[in-house]
């Protein structure tokens, strides 16, 4: 759930926002073995998603194998209001997400390179910034070896430190990219986030996608006296245009399509409860829409 808590793009000066809304649908918890999904009494919920992030490099230098050395500043944030239906027991109706750091980007050789980032955030089930607590404040860092398999093709792996269990951890970190280029390109990120996506384009400043994403906020909070996190993730599919807007730098983009999955459930704040397995509710399908806006700020 927390794989490294920024972002690592090093390859671009850009400026993103976008607003997603996932439409109503029932709650459901999935129990352990053969046993048969239950629905939550009439338990329902709808969500909008507002993100917004900024990539900005302080220094880039290209190589002979056109790669950069770069160090880089991040931020990024979202707002997920949860719009939550008949529900008995208590539940996370907002949550904000706030984050900073510095990432690098080094070339080792001609084969490996590596990329290293360090960081905070702060994830909270509230928009009020009085209420935030050194609880809901997370440090983070990451190292990640990168092997350039081909021009189209690099996968890593690595170990991201945060303390998102109240002490200092250690998790592996995944970096895949792989892109095909051709009368349709297909391309594949897990970086931050899982981004899956089979695009023709129509012309200099129209690209029709049929994507595949998962996204997700957290807010650390305090329940029945116990440190939780509450996860809320989703996994959506659809139709992704993409328009140029001339010579701005510019890129207008929206999603039609459909939420496929969206567990939404709180977890002790302990190594215990990462893998327990009586807490996988979720939200089941229903429509996904999103519009959206890029900038690339060195055009």
């Amino acid at each position: 759930m927390f794989g490294t808590l920024l972002c690592l793009k090093a390859n671009a000066q850009q400026a993103s926002f976008k607003t997603e809304f996932i439409g109503n649908s029932g709650y459901w918890f999935l129990p352990n073995g053969d046993k048969p999904k239950e629905k939550i009494g009439d338990s329902k919920g709808s969500s909008i998603m507002y993100q917004g992030a900024v990539n900005i490099p302080l220094s880039t230098k290209i190589n002979e194998h056109n790669r950069p050395t770069a160090w880089g500043v991040g931020i990024s944030g979202a707002y997920a209001s949860l719009n939550n239906e008949r529900f008995t027991g208590e539940m996370v109706s907002e949550i904000m997400n706030l984050q900073v750091g510095i990432y690098h980007l080094r070339p080792l050789n001609g084969k490996w390179s590596v990329r290293a980032s360090v960081g905070m955030g702060v994830f909270t089930p509230s928009a009020d910034f009085s209420k935030i607590r050194f609880k809901n404040v997370l440090g983070s860092a990451a190292v990640v070896f990168i092997r350039h398999l081909k021009p189209n093709l690099a996968i890593g792996g690595g170990l991201a430190l945060n303390s998102s269990l109240g002490y200092p951890m250690v998790f592996p970190a995944v970096y895949v990219n792989w892109k095909h280029h051709g009368k349709f390109n297909v391309s594949a990120e897990l970086i931050d986030g899982l981004d899956v996506a089979a695009s023709y384009e129509l012309n200099d400043h129209v690209k029709l996608s049929w994507a595949l994403e998962m996204n997700g906020q957290v807010a650390l909070l305090e329940k029945e006296g116990k440190d939780v996190i509450f996860s809320h993730q989703y996994i959506v599919t659809g139709l992704r245009p993409e328009v140029r807007l001339g010579k701005t730098g510019l890129t207008a983009t929206a999603m039609v399509g459909l939420n496929l999955y969206r567990p939404a459930a709180y977890s002790d704040r302990t190594l215990k409860g990462m893998f327990a397995s009586n807490n996988d509710y979720y939200f089941s399908a229903s429509p996904y829409a999103s519009i959206g806006l890029k900038w690339d700020l060195k055009r």
